[in-house]
């Protein structure tokens, strides 16, 4: 089960509901990782100084504001912690508005408030309460070491916490140039848009979030999968101990592929061998098998051969 992002109140005018904020999305992106083409080895990203060259470690870097083009003022870990508000753990609602009136431009992002122990009654009070009115509370709440505008809204039997976008944050219309002004005076006929209704009208359905999904997030999964059964996949050289990369969770292009195939096979890796074939395994991706140092005329066919794959 998914952990809190953080258990603090929920509160309007003098009620406090004690709640848990909980994600209410979920990642579903392949990722991937970039490789050298010449070894097949990772390749990492580095905290680089601008004017030496050299790697800085992550104890050496600050946070700076640039106030003109080269002038920085160089921010304190204090600095920014007195700008957060001070009811860190609390969704304060400051009023309620109608549901319809926010347009969605505004929303970013979907939490989920779960009741703490005991505090059922209030998260009804107030779920059954906004939606006999239809309307939804706009509150503000700090996440980590920001703070947003939001809302709360009933969804089924949940509350649901949905962050909003400020109004600085949006571009205007007017910036683009859109067309204004009546149908007509772009000739478009009363006939055309009566054809236009009865061609929405039947297309019109039910909504029904199932029935879509990210086609091309499938498509590339049977692409990558069909890569891998036609040319094989980059592991280390055997002769060489593989170190483990800093950021492992990302070599696998798909962790749920890979543990439902270790679910089918019911078998358990003794402990000697899990670590050499995790990390045979932690590298896989399409792309030619690591080449060693060859001859010349060798490494120009593999090249070739690795061109037409």
């Amino acid at each position: 089960m998914a952990r809190p992002i953080w258990s603090g109140t929920l509160s309007f005018g003098l009620l406090n509901v004690p709640v848990s904020l909980m994600t209410g999305e979920r990642s579903v992106d392949l990722h991937f990782r970039m490789l050298d083409s010449r070894s097949n080895t990772p390749v990492r990203y580095e905290r680089v100084n601008a004017e030496t060259g050299e790697e800085v470690p992550w104890k050496e870097i600050v946070k700076a504001f640039e106030y003109a083009k080269g002038s920085y003022v160089v921010l304190e870990p204090e600095d920014i912690r007195s700008a957060s508000s001070e009811g860190r753990e609390v969704v304060d609602v400051k009023a309620f508005v109608d549901a319809d009136s926010i347009g969605p431009e505004y929303f970013e992002k979907p939490y989920f408030l779960v009741p703490g122990k005991k505090a059922e009654k209030g998260y009804v009070l107030l779920r059954e309460t906004l939606k006999r009115t239809g309307k939804i509370g706009i509150a503000r709440v700090v996440i980590r070491t920001r703070e947003y505008l939001s809302a709360v809204m009933p969804r089924g039997d949940a509350l649901m916490l949905m962050l909003l976008r400020y109004p600085q944050e949006l571009v205007d219309a007017g910036e683009y140039k859109i067309p204004q002004g009546k149908a007509s005076e772009y000739r478009v006929s009363d006939k055309e848009i009566q054809m236009a209704e009865q061609l929405i009208e039947s297309m019109s359905d039910e909504w029904k979030p199932d029935d879509y999904r990210d086609e091309f997030r499938d498509r590339l999964r049977k692409v990558i999968e069909k890569r891998m059964k036609s040319s094989g996949v980059v592991t280390p050289p055997p002769d060489e101990e593989a170190e483990t990369p800093e950021n492992a969770t990302t070599n696998v292009v798909d962790f749920m592929s890979l543990l439902q195939q270790s679910l089918a096979t019911n078998k358990r890796t003794p402990a000697k061998k899990a670590v050499a074939k995790t990390a045979r395994k932690t590298a896989v991706r399409k792309v030619a098998a690591p080449r060693k140092k060859a001859p010349a005329k060798k490494a120009a066919k593999r090249t070739t051969t690795r061109k037409a794959s």
